[in-house]
């Protein structure tokens, strides 16, 4: 009973946190003059993966980073399979020309470079090191285009909430969407547990889908708002982060043996999930692209299960 408890307080802590999140990201995006999808793939992003990176040292401090490997892979295929399916049934989402020459080929590059990692069946600290600089190349060209940003946008005129205010506001949402996650993450383990459920599928089913719930609540909660920007930023930057940050960290603190099937089958469906919502020339992202990854996503946790 105490697990489904905390499943529910987790999802309660989500929505709350989620609204006071996303407000205080876009009144910081306009006070520095920055778009929200700049906001959405670095502050956003980094801190709704702060759960996969909690998951991450702990486990790999444990000597089970399996766990972390399985959550992060399937925290990438949730992000973009579930979480943004469930979003573009509610309406469509028109990506900026950004995201879609800087994030998404990124996003798209990750699935590739750990397939190659993993095909001698370990993850090495050799081969965490080089992910991770791909990820400061990218992370610096992020910041290359928010200065460029700040240098021809003019200063905001609306009535948003003052900088303080909107930092004290979205931190308060970002302690409660990790919170949400912990709880969430503890709740769903402890049934999974009972159930004799393996390490890796617990990271890449249960774990991943609890680790996500920060996502999944920006991410709705942004579009109601009408700011599809920041919840487009935070799930692809999620990704990145997820792929080429938390995965290396837990591989540099202890080197990660790989089940090449049931990792094959994570990296292969998250591939498919970015394929199906990669934006077509006119960058928009309709319902039937959701449609098709709310499938990619059951046929995704089917295959797990059955692996």
């Amino acid at each position: 009973m105490q697990d489904y408890l905390l499943l529910a307080s987790g999802v309660a802590c989500a929505a709350i946190g989620g609204d006071l999140f996303v407000r205080g990201a876009i009144s910081l995006a306009h006070a520095a003059r920055v778009s929200g999808l700049i906001i959405g793939t670095t502050i956003a992003a980094f801190a709704t993966s702060s759960p996969e990176f909690a998951v991450a040292v702990t486990s790999a401090i444990q000597h089970t980073p399996q766990v972390s490997f399985g959550d992060a892979l399937g925290s990438n295929v949730v992000n973009i399979a579930l979480v943004l399916g469930l979003a573009l049934l509610a309406s469509p989402i028109h990506a900026p020309r950004s995201s879609i020459r800087r994030d998404f080929p990124v996003a798209l590059a990750i699935p590739a470079l750990t397939a190659l990692a993993c095909t001698d069946g370990m993850l090495s600290r050799f081969e965490a090191t080089l992910m991770m600089i791909f990820f400061m190349l990218w992370l610096a060209n992020v910041i290359i285009s928010a200065r460029r940003q700040r240098e021809t946008a003019a200063p905001s005129t609306a009535k948003l909430l003052r900088g303080h205010h909107a930092a004290a506001i979205g931190s308060a949402g970002l302690l409660l969407l990790i919170l949400a996650g912990e709880m969430i993450v503890s709740g769903a383990r402890g049934i999974a547990t009972a159930f004799g459920i393996t390490d890796f599928v617990i990271g890449a089913t249960i774990v991943a889908v609890g680790t996500s719930v920060p996502e999944l609540a920006t991410a709705l909660i942004a579009k109601w708002r009408g700011h599809d920007d920041i919840g487009l930023g935070t799930l692809l930057g999620s990704n990145i982060f997820n792929g080429l940050w938390i995965v290396p960290v837990a591989a540099l603190i202890h080197p990660i043996d790989i089940d090449l099937e049931q990792a094959g089958t994570a990296v292969v469906f998250g591939m498919a999930a970015l394929l199906v919502a990669f934006p077509p020339r006119s960058g928009i992202i309709d319902r039937r692209h959701g449609a098709v990854l709310l499938i990619v996503y059951g046929a995704y946790i089917t295959t797990v299960l059955l692996t």
